[in-house]
């Protein structure tokens, strides 16, 4: 009870003007990066992070969760009003609001979805800080093998995840391992695949890979990309007329999306967002396809029904809580933009774990009180005072904005590392995976390699070291063994006994 206290008394830093103003100012980039198709809210993280450098930790944390909630509401701007997902949660949002923006309702549908996403992001901030104490003394006893086990199951869980590119995702996530090995030893004081190169002793810094990975493959991937779907969306967005007093959903369909709705989309959103990798794509898409099962009207659904609006935003908001679980107590990112903000508390000192909510309380606290802050107060306010404007932001010319990008990017990396071979470092990086993203090779796993590789050596050679080279000591230690089993679950029901067609699998692809 310590912790809620300390969150909720932490809402009075919302109160210190600079707090505020990076706040809103996170939430309102998030949201257009969310909502401009091509861009997302990890890319906007990733570009503000060296500015984290400038900030104390507390407000640098409190302006990435506010950026993370953003980004989950921001996708469902364009998805609704010309059919384009500004971001991949936001794909469920589109079967349904489109539909109601071609029958004239498109501003009652984003304001579902603002609904939604306000109850989902409030109840998934609200599970995870009463929540993630009592999983912090959970995690505390899990021993030295028992966290190797958690840290395979997390990257097995992110590899296998990637539906039809297992084979891809596996080696990108072996690539991520490799690069973690690049520098000094884990446990000894000798260098390792340097190459004489003395710039790489400390190894590959973690703001170049955050930067290459995301902002500067983004920009190449738009580069080169043969369709631009800018002009068309600029062409669909002057035709939209929205007026604020349209927003306003009727307490009647409210009524009828029903508050079970509401919440049962929000549990499947969250506890999908505990899980490594999954995402809010995954949270909304089991959401929508639930709603749809548990209908009395199924063929409504993708015709413009409201109730798929409301599931698929409360669930996909919701995920923002739940992915912050593994996170803060293990260290595990669950999806990319977890991994950022890992990077943000690692550059800054802090080190995620079971003692984190006990030692530095303080510093995590603020970030979860501008989480709920973000989800109560900022998607309701941002929606009616500029909302009519938000999709007006796809008509900017993308030849001036990715330029702008790409020149953030590199003078980005610069300044967090002051270092001209860690600029070109995020260059290279960049270039890497824009080629295994062309390829179909997802970097999401490379980067969770790349951050995990480090712990998942060295509690691997301290558990062999323990048991002097047993192997077998893995499935011998009631915390390892659990992972272990927990893993193979995974993999029967995600490999070898894939799920069955659900009812709007058909229609999400």
């Amino acid at each position: 009870m310590d912790f809620v206290f300390l969150v909720f008394s932490s809402f009075s830093l919302l109160a210190d003007p600079v707090n505020l103003t990076y706040v809103i100012l996170g939430f309102v980039i998030g949201t257009i990066f969310a909502a401009i198709p091509g861009l997302t809210a990890t890319l906007a993280m990733a570009l503000l992070l060296p500015l984290t450098y400038t900030l104390s930790v507390e407000t640098a944390l409190m302006a990435c969760a506010s950026i993370y909630m953003a980004g989950m509401c921001g996708g469902s701007i364009t998805a609704i009003t010309i059919n384009i997902p500004g971001a991949p949660s936001s794909m469920m949002t589109a079967l349904d609001g489109f539909p109601m923006q071609q029958k004239g309702k498109g501003a009652l549908a984003l304001g579902h979805a603002a609904l939604g996403s306000m109850f989902g992001g409030a109840v998934g901030a609200l599970l995870l800080i009463a929540v993630a104490p009592f999983v912090a003394e959970l995690s505390l006893l899990v021993k030295t093998t028992g966290k190797f086990s958690l840290l395979a199951f997390a990257l097995i869980v992110v590899v296998i995840a990637q539906r039809g590119r297992i084979p891809q995702a596996g080696l990108a996530a072996c690539i991520g391992l490799m690069l973690a090995t690049v520098g000094l030893d884990a446990m000894e004081p000798i260098t390792r695949f340097t190459y004489g190169y003395s710039s790489l002793t400390a190894g590959i810094d973690l703001m170049p890979v955050i930067i290459g990975t995301f902002a500067i493959a983004e920009v190449l991937t738009q580069a080169s990309a043969r369709i631009d779907i800018s002009a068309a969306a600029a062409a669909a967005a002057n035709k939209v007329k929205i007026r604020r007093r349209d927003f306003l959903p009727p307490l009647s369909e409210i009524r009828k999306i029903g508050f079970g709705c509401y919440f049962k989309s929000c549990l499947i959103g969250y506890f999908v967002g505990t899980l490594p990798g999954a995402g809010g794509s995954m949270g909304s898409f089991l959401a929508y396809t639930e709603t749809v099962r548990n209908s009395s009207e199924p063929e409504t659904f993708g015709k413009g029904n409201p109730q798929g609006i409301a599931a698929s935003e409360s669930a996909n908001n919701a995920v923002c809580g739940g992915a912050m679980v593994p996170m803060l107590t293990f260290g595990i990112p669950g999806d990319p933009i977890t991994a950022i903000m890992l990077g943000v508390l690692v550059i800054n000192g802090i080190q995620p774990g079971p003692q984190l909510m006990a030692d530095q309380a303080g510093l995590i606290a603020p970030m979860l009180a501008a989480l709920l802050f973000s989800a109560v107060v900022l998607i309701p306010l941002t929606l009616w005072l500029i909302g009519p404007y938000f999709i007006k932001i796809v008509s900017v010319r993308k030849d001036v904005l990715y330029a702008v990008i790409a020149l953030l990017a590199v003078v980005g990396s610069f300044v967090a590392t002051y270092s001209t071979f860690q600029m070109f470092m995020a260059l290279g990086m960049g270039v890497l995976a824009f080629y295994l993203r062309r390829n179909g090779f997802p970097v999401i796993t490379m980067l969770l390699g790349y951050i995990l590789g480090p712990n998942l050596e060295e509690f691997l050679r301290r558990s062999l070291a323990l048991s002097n080279g047993d192997p077998t000591t893995f499935v011998t230690n009631p915390d390892s063994l659990f992972f272990v089993a927990l893993t193979l679950v995974f993999v029967y029901f995600l490999v070898i006994r894939k799920p069955a067609n659900t009812p709007g699998a058909a229609k999400a692809k």
